[in-house]
């Protein structure tokens, strides 16, 4: 049962973080990789929040390792850190792979201590 938790889950966030990425990069161009850090930052500071939630298993099938899981996207982070820097813009980068990883952090941090609350 939990595994079709998962595959609803992802089935909504996988088409969530395409959507977000491209209603961002609709509205911001150039190379900095926007939408890919607003869906990691969300993602993680709803993760942290369900965390903090006591929630029962097919809850956290569901939303946190479907819907976050998919919504979310280190592969992709991965890339677009590697694209920047062989793009000759390691400074980008560098904001880039440090800020998404500080930001995910305090976004989960954040949405713990909302949740435990």
């Amino acid at each position: 049962m939990n595994v079709l938790l998962v595959i609803v889950g992802a089935a909504v966030g996988a088409p969530l973080r395409y959507l977000a990425d491209q209603a961002v990069r609709a509205r911001y161009s150039g190379s900095f990789p926007f939408g890919t850090l607003l869906v990691n930052v969300v993602g993680s500071g709803l993760l942290g929040f369900l965390v903090g939630l006591p929630a029962p298993t097919p809850v956290m099938a569901a939303l946190g390792s479907g819907l976050c899981g998919a919504l979310t996207t280190y592969s992709t982070f991965g890339h677009e850190t590697v694209r920047l820097a062989q793009g000759r813009q390691g400074g980008r980068a560098t904001l880039y792979a440090l800020g998404s990883v500080a930001l995910g952090l305090a976004a989960a941090w954040g949405g713990l201590q909302l949740g435990s609350w």
